[in-house]
This record gives structure tokens, C-alpha cells and sequence, in this order.
């Protein structure tokens, strides 16, 4: 086979394809929970701790002080960005606790899905002569 019929084989093969689909809609998807950190919950979170926002926390790793916003400290020298650090960790907290409950539906949806039952087993003939038998010598 060509190497494009190879790849035609394994694009078409229904894994790859919800696969794609699964990657994305986790990007777009984990383009809204980012937003939610950062235009919704940080917001609060900052509100409750006293009007703080937590984008522009860092400490300086050179001498300048630290009254400078995150981007004009990045340009004077390096930083230690822990207020970034936070609400991306926040992101994948949240956005792992969202999948891990999806994955959790999906596995409770598979789990009752009725299972067709099974007909009996039919019993061999040799079996049943033998139960006739012994019925037989019983009486």
C-alpha cells in the first residue's frame, strides 16, 4: 500500500476521529474555564481578600522593587510570577475536577445499560440420557 492509503486507513478509523473531535472541544472548552478563573472566580476571590489581585503578584529576582504591574517588572528583570502560577493552577483544578465528572457519568451510563440476557445453556443429549437413566434405576 502508498503511504497515502495508509494514512486515508488510519484517518478514517473511528478513534482517530473522536479523538480529533475530543481535542477540540477540550481547547475550546478549556479556553471558557480560563476565562471563568480569570474574569469570575479571581475577581471574587481578589475581592474577598481585600481588593487584591492576584495576576500582579510576584517577587522580583533582581533588586527593583515591587510597586511595578507583572509586565512592567517581566521587562526590567526576571520574576517570580506566583499570583500567574496560582490562577493557572486554579484552571487545571477546576477544569480536571470538570472531566473527571464527566468521565464519571459516562462510566455510571455504561454500568446501566441493560445486558441482554443470555439464553440457557442448552444441555447435551449425552447428559440428558444419563439423567433419564438414573431416573430410570430410581424407581
Amino acid at each position: 500500500m502508498s503511504m497515502l492509503q495508509d494514512f486515508k486507513a488510519f484517518a478514517i478509523r473511528g478513534n482517530v476521529v473522536d479523538l480529533a473531535v475530543a481535542v477540540i472541544i477540550g481547547g475550546a472548552f478549556g479556553k471558557i474555564v480560563d476565562s471563568m478563573v480569570q474574569d469570575v472566580i479571581m475577581p471574587v476571590i481578589g475581592k474577598v481578600c481585600g481588593g487584591l489581585d492576584f495576576s500582579n503578584y510576584y517577587l522580583p529576582l533582581n533588586n527593583q522593587g515591587t510597586q511595578l504591574t507583572l509586565v512592567e517588572a517581566k521587562k526590567v528583570g526576571a520574576v517570580l510570577a506566583y499570583g500567574n502560577f496560582f490562577t493557572i493552577l486554579l484552571n487545571f483544578v477546576i477544569l480536571a475536577f470538570v472531566i473527571f465528572q464527566m468521565v464519571r457519568l459516562l462510566s455510571k451510563l455504561k454500568r446501566e445499560e441493560p445486558v441482554a440476557e443470555a439464553a440457557p445453556a442448552v444441555t447435551p443429549e449425552d447428559i440428558l440420557l444419563l439423567r433419564e437413566i438414573r431416573d430410570a434405576l430410581k424407581k
